[in-house]
C-alpha cells in the first residue's frame, strides 16, 4: 500500500480498477484547513492524463508494473516485433503504444518496455541513439548566422535540425526524449 502523502513522480498505484502514475505532485499545507496533496497523473493503460487532489492519508494498492529491456526486430504493418533477450520470444506490440520517440529506434536496438499484469502500456527509446544522416542539402562557405539549421533525414525516416555544416553520411548523437540533434557521433 502506498499513502498520499508518500507520493513521488513515477510512483505507480492502483485506483478505482486502473493503474495510475504519478507525473507531478505537490503537496500543500494552507493557513486554514487540512493538508492535501495536488497532483498529476496518467492511466498508464489508457493513456490519459488527469489532475486531482489526494487527501494525505489516502492509502491505494502499489501497482507492480515490469520493466523488461527488448530489442526491437521488425515491423509488420501496424504491429512491431520485440524480442525477449533471456526467452528469444518474439512479443508483438501495436502501433499506437509506442512512443513519439521510437522514431529514432533502427532494428536491434533495445528498448524499455513497459507492462502491467502481462499487458504492455509503453516502449520508451533509448535517451540517445547514433543514427546516419541520409539526405540533406549542403551547407555553403561563408553562411555561418548564429545557430543557423537546416533540415536532416536520418536513416530511421525522422527528420531533425542540424548545423549548416553537418553532411549526408555523417553519424549523430540524438536525444530520443527531446527529437534534438546533440554532437556528431
Amino acid at each position: 500500500m502506498v499513502s498520499a502523502g508518500d507520493f513521488r513522480n513515477g510512483v505507480t498505484f492502483e485506483m478505482d480498477g486502473n493503474v495510475y502514475q504519478i507525473i507531478e505532485f505537490q503537496h500543500v499545507k494552507p493557513g486554514k484547513g487540512a493538508a492535501f496533496v495536488r497532483t498529476k497523473i496518467r492511466n498508464v493503460l489508457a493513456g490519459s492524463v488527469v489532475e486531482k487532489t489526494f487527501n494525505p492519508t489516502d492509502k491505494f494498492p502499489t501497482a507492480y508494473v515490469e520493466r523488461k529491456d527488448m530489442e526491437y526486430s521488425y515491423s509488420d504493418g501496424d504491429l512491431y516485433y520485440f524480442m525477449d533477450p533471456e526467452s528469444y520470444e518474439l512479443i508483438p506490440i501495436n502501433k499506437d503504444v509506442l512512443s513519439d520517440s521510437f522514431k529514432f529506434v533502427k532494428e536491434n536496438m533495445v528498448c524499455k518496455v513497459a507492462s502491467f499484469k502481462g499487458k504492455v502500456f509503453s516502449v520508451d527509446a533509448p535517451n540517445f541513439v547514433e543514427l546516419q544522416v541520409t539526405e540533406t542539402d549542403p551547407g555553403f562557405k561563408g553562411d555561418t548566422a548564429t545557430n543557423a539549421t537546416k533540415p536532416a533525414k536520418l536513416e530511421t525516416g525522422a527528420e531533425v535540425r542540424v548545423p549548416l555544416f553537418i553532411e549526408e553520411g555523417e553519424m549523430l548523437r540524438i536525444d530520443t526524449r527531446t527529437g534534438e540533434y546533440m554532437e556528431r557521433a
